[in-house]
């Protein structure tokens, strides 16, 4: 029986728990920093926190992390991943990955998505439901492509950055790290870091 611990008992958790019984891994359970006062999410249990993780991964033929918050998920997959967890990857059986393309430790392609060929997605990225991430496309770690986002051939997305959900970007667009993309904005040209941008065409809020 392939045992598989996720770390963040969320929303978002729940449909990578469910990604994942589709994925063939069959005992599944959670672990949150809000343990004991949180033991249940949804239709699996809660058994511990991030420090009962550590001294238990052993325990587990995979872990994942699935946190929202692109810094806070980061942080917690390296973790996990410098104490010697074995990190997989979980592509929803409804979604599409080329086998031209890279998908780094950590990362989720949920229902309906599509990656195209000859995409580098890094790590602990999640590519959500029925989002598009075109051929030549380069995701750095942490990325988070919103439900129903979409990215044109030979973007480059930065570390830790946040493509909001209907958002579309233009082919060849470099989005910098740290950007957070409005829900439904459309970016036509490059971004600068650490900003966040709205609109159509969109700009700088």
């Amino acid at each position: 029986m392939k045992r598989l611990a996720i770390v963040g008992a969320s929303g978002h958790g729940k449909v990578v728990a469910e990604c994942a019984e589709l994925c063939g891994w069959q005992d599944i359970c959670f672990f949150d920093d809000r343990w004991p006062g949180l033991l249940l999410n949804g239709h699996w249990p809660v058994v511990g926190d991030t420090h009962e993780l550590l001294s238990g991964y052993a325990d587990f033929d995979g872990v994942l992390v699935a946190i929202g918050n692109n810094e806070v998920r980061l942080a917690k997959l390296q973790l996990l991943i410098d104490a010697g967890a074995i990190v997989p990857t979980l592509v929803h059986p409804s979604a599409t990955v080329s086998r031209y393309s890279a998908l780094g430790f950590g990362s989720v392609v949920l229902a309906g998505a599509v990656v195209n060929l000859d995409c580098q997605i890094g790590q602990g990225v999640i590519i959500n439901t029925a989002a598009t991430v075109d051929h030549d496309c380069t995701l750095g770690a942490g990325v988070h492509v919103s439900p129903g986002a979409h990215l044109a051939g030979g973007v480059s997305v930065g570390e830790r950055s946040w493509i909001g959900i209907g958002s579309s970007v233009r082919q060849l667009v470099r989005v910098g790290v740290d950007v957070t993309i409005g829900a439904g904005a459309a970016v036509v040209a490059d971004t600068p870091d650490a900003f966040t941008l709205v609109g159509v065409p969109a700009r700088v809020l």
